[in-house]
């Protein structure tokens, strides 16, 4: 791995399911402590992206690159070890295991559960108070946070999250930002966000893309004055 290497580089890539091609030609970095949003309306191919990126679904085409090193064709599991943690959009907590257990299915050491509790909890007070109770019995608001939680348990250096906002109340996304704002200052994690929250996605990443038929249609700066714009414009049509 070179120095100054791109946490996440994203270069031509074609996938899909079975025969549908769905992600055309996709090119887009990730860089060391960045937070990038990807936005666009439902079945642009954002949620297929994440899992290509993952090894969920094959690479037809192009090259996925983690921290310097090729891992295009590297099944889920061993792409997980390059520091790298996946939130999908799909309820991914074990409801019936407390969340303690929850919490810990997200180390790679078992050794930094202390240590790891102890950071999470400072943004998510609740969880330290909360790990004997059943997962399943936590709100809705509290599960995405459990979520986000165990994913930062690992230690990772990128994190792919999917749709986290979805279904929230505006008190709990305004907690999420902050979430993800302290963590990114602490520990320099960099993020690819897949969101519709344009608010959100402008507040909290550094650069936003939109996907639009499986292709970046349109990217720029989230500080950039007509951002909101721009994007409204392009999930409105």
């Amino acid at each position: 791995m070179s120095d100054g290497a791109a946490t996440l580089e994203i270069s031509a890539l074609t996938s899909g399911y079975g025969e549908a091609i769905v992600i055309r030609g996709v090119s887009m970095t990730v860089a060391p402590g960045e937070i990038v949003a990807l936005l666009g309306k439902n079945g642009m191919g954002k949620s297929t992206l994440l899992k290509t990126v993952m090894g969920f679904l094959p690479a037809r085409e192009g090259k996925i690159t983690l921290r310097g090193h090729d891992v295009t064709r590297d099944p889920p599991h061993r792409i997980a070890r390059q520091a790298i943690a996946y939130t999908p959009q799909e309820q991914a907590i074990f409801q019936d295991l407390s969340v303690g257990d929850n919490l810990r299915l997200g180390q790679s050491e078992a050794s930094w559960f202390e240590e790891e509790l102890a950071r999470v909890a400072q943004v998510f007070p609740f969880l330290k108070e909360r790990l004997g109770q059943r997962a399943g019995t936590l709100s809705g608001g509290e599960q995405k946070m459990l979520l986000i939680a165990r994913a930062l348990m690992a230690r990772p250096k990128l994190m792919l999250v999917d749709e986290i906002t979805e279904g929230l109340q505006p008190s709990i996304i305004e907690q999420l930002t902050e979430a993800l704002a302290v963590q990114r200052e602490r520990t320099g994690v960099a993020m690819l966000l897949v969101e519709q929250n344009v608010r959100f996605a402008l507040n909290v990443a550094d650069r936003w893309a939109v996907l639009k038929l499986g292709e970046i249609d349109d990217a720029g700066k989230s500080d950039a004055h007509n951002a909101a714009a721009r994007i409204a414009d392009h999930l409105s049509v």
